[in-house]
């Protein structure tokens, strides 16, 4: 069969590929681009026009119904839930329409413009306090002291957790995503799932207390409002998916993930971060593009099959899952010339597909932007020189098939 008969040999779950995964999506994309992975069977997509095709087609690639094929452990978790805590609906990423349509019309509100750009002055604000105490010390691991707290912190705030709670968080949602990139063995899989139930209860009680007393969190909006077409408000079980999946890791990971990113590009990149530092208002939106493109903070995600599709001569069968591989299409030279390149004037710069495509596109993008604009506006106005702490790096990312995570970054400023 041509899926399996493919002469690229590519592991993904190998040290090496996880921590630099390029090479094998060039390969891929030149040699095998519907590529059937013969460890988990999953149909690995690459190339940029065919992720966009299957992130446009909902019809015949659908968001809901493949979790379970990706993790076959999932029964023996779910009764875990079922025990000890509220077992997650489907998340909205993990829903079609009309229920994703209608689901996320209420995301729309809470996230809606005029209420992300009021955050503004509290990022830049908490953007400088960050780094007061990284330049006072005259650099240190930039991983944990700024790119883990500023998103997490902001969307804490948003959440009603308080922030001397969020390295708390930090390590439940830290366990979430480990369990989401599928190298856990079973004993991790059960922990992580253990950490998600604690989470579970401390965030119960804040659904509660916002059902009583509302404020203006985007959580108060979350737990309050009332879809029209369902007649009710989310239940318990779909606001607890919701915390995990689409708030506090979709709205702080993918930010982290990129501001420990680009930190290391600037420091491998000392023109780049000249540009920066002599015209910011120029320059650092394309950038915070570019990080996005090169090193997607999600690397790809799932669809499920609804019938038989074809594409490149490969039967892709009705049930399959596909894993659509978001940072392969961002490298894909026939989209991107010189895609290997930090090119800030891109003619296409914004056509990246980090933050996915169509109705699934992320709903967290316009925060993530404007943490990531602050975020390194406030390093080029107050640093001017950065570099790598020497012999104290190995630029490891954490193991994850989904999504692509320094470890730390120890870096010198001045």
């Amino acid at each position: 069969m041509a899926d399996t008969a493919s002469p690229v040999h590519v592991d993904f779950f190998d040290p090496a590929t996880n921590d630099c995964p390029y090479d094998a999506y060039a390969s891929l994309r030149s040699d095998a681009p519907v590529w059937r992975d013969p460890r988990t069977g999953m149909y690995v997509i690459t190339a940029y026009d065919d992720v966009r095709m299957v992130l446009l087609d909902t019809a015949r690639f659908t968001s809901a119904s493949h979790r379970g094929r990706v993790d076959p452990r999932s029964s023996m978790l779910r009764t875990m839930y079922e025990a000890g805590g509220w077992v997650p609906a489907p998340t909205l990423a993990g829903r079609d329409d009309p229920n994703h349509r209608q689901m996320r019309d209420l995301f729309n509100h809470a996230f809606r413009p005029t209420k992300i750009k009021e955050l503004d002055p509290f990022i830049e604000q908490l953007a400088h306090r960050l780094l007061d105490a990284l330049i006072a010390a005259g650099g240190g691991d930039w991983v944990r002291g700024y790119a883990v707290p500023l998103p997490l912190i902001v969307i804490g705030r948003q959440m009603g957790a308080p922030e001397e709670d969020i390295w708390r968080i930090k390590a439940w949602t830290d366990a979430w995503v480990q369990r989401l990139g599928m190298m856990q063995t079973e004993e991790e899989a059960i922990w992580s799932t253990e950490q998600e139930i604690e989470a579970q209860h401390y965030f119960q009680a804040i659904f509660e207390r916002l059902r009583s007393e509302p404020d203006d969190t985007l959580l108060s909006d979350l737990v309050n409002t009332e879809i029209p077409e369902w007649g009710r408000t989310l239940t318990d079980q779909e606001l607890h998916a919701e915390m995990m999946a689409d708030t506090f890791v979709g709205g702080s990971e993918t930010t982290t993930n990129a501001l420990s990113a680009g930190m290391r590009i600037l420091v491998e990149h000392p023109d780049v971060w000249e540009r920066l530092r002599t015209d910011p208002d120029r320059w650092v939106a394309p950038f915070a593009e570019e990080v996005l493109r090169l090193e997607g903070p999600v690397q790809g995600l799932f669809r499920s099959v609804t019938e038989d599709v074809e594409l490149h001569g490969v039967t892709i069968p009705k049930g399959s899952v596909v894993n659509v591989r978001y940072a392969a299409a961002n490298r894909d030279d026939r989209h991107f010339d010189c895609p290997a390149d930090v090119d800030l004037e891109r003619d296409n710069l914004r056509t990246h597909l980090a933050f996915g495509f169509g109705v699934h596109h992320c709903l967290g993008a316009p925060l993530a932007r404007r943490e990531l604009t602050i975020g390194f506006r406030a390093l080029v106005d107050r640093v001017e020189h950065v570099w790598f702490v020497e012999g104290a790096n190995d630029f490891a990312h954490q193991p994850n098939f989904c999504l692509r995570s320094l470890k730390e970054l120890h870096i010198g400023m001045q």
